[in-house]
């Protein structure tokens, strides 16, 4: 039966797939790594005092590429290029969503709206990759090799999220609710699409190299446009909604360590 759980461990089970997606994910999380020090760096004034935050962000993204990178060197792989198709943080950004990569290698300081829009897509992406490691927690939590770093990076990802909604609650609260909503709505819509688009990149990749036939890849398909129509139907409204997280001031401390993985 073909399953969420069945087909990440079959991804899990060969070293090549496995060297994939490893190297997708280390890539991505990098890229996030890179982008929130360089809004941290930036942050106006009026702001300083969410450049901590911003930078722990940052911080845990680094650490999410550092566990990726180790968990291929603990089985003896090494990273591959990482297909351009399947790259999701750099598609969204050619797609306008979130901050450019030209305007964070500049010097000028960001403003608050450019804050607003890095907020609001964050609580985009980072609901989807609350809802992913959610989803792998379930099934591996207890996994001999990559349950701890599936638990720390989840748990990371459910913080970020907490941070997402508050610090937007607050911007909404001091008058920027409709500038709010117009982003988070066109981040979630194109991010559904890009989605979409990566996971069909992805497991056509997954493919070719564990060799599935043609039905096993068609299905495959078929459930991502199930999913995709899910959530243009609707489904996307769970990403632009905003509530006040149980869990406050989520990215107030320094970030876990991720030593044990080294």
């Amino acid at each position: 039966m073909l399953s969420a759980r069945s087909l990440f461990q079959e991804i899990l089970d060969d070293d090549e797939s496995f060297r994939l997606f490893c190297s997708i994910a280390a890539s991505g999380e990098s890229q996030g790594g890179w982008e929130n020090a360089r809004i941290a760096a930036l942050v106006p004034d009026g702001e300083r005092g969410l450049a901590p935050k911003i930078t722990r962000h940052g911080a845990d993204e680094d650490k999410h590429g550092r566990i990726f990178q180790a968990l291929l060197r603990k089985r003896g792989l090494t990273p591959v290029p990482v297909p351009p198709d399947t790259d999701y943080t750099m598609i969204l950004e050619r797609h306008g969503i979130g901050l450019a990569h030209d305007r964070l290698r500049d010097r000028q300081p960001l403003t608050v709206e450019d804050i607003v829009t890095y907020l609001a897509h964050s609580r985009v992406t980072e609901q989807r990759a609350s809802e992913q490691m959610n989803l792998l927690r379930r099934h591996f939590a207890d996994h001999p090799d990559v349950g701890r770093a599936v638990r720390m990076i989840s748990g990371d990802e459910d913080n970020h999220l907490a941070y997402c909604h508050e610090e937007l609650l607050r911007f909404a609260a001091a008058g920027h609710g409709p500038a709010i909503r117009r982003t988070l709505r066109a981040c979630a819509l194109a991010e559904i699409r890009v989605y979409r688009d990566v996971s069909l990149a992805v497991m056509a990749h997954m493919g070719r190299v564990l060799g599935w036939p043609r039905g096993r890849s068609v299905l495959l398909a078929a459930g991502i446009h199930a999913v995709y129509a899910y959530e243009r139907a609707g489904g996307w409204r769970r990403m632009v909604s905003l509530r006040m997280p149980e869990r406050r001031d989520a990215l107030g401390g320094p970030a876990a360590a991720a030593s044990e993985f080294a």
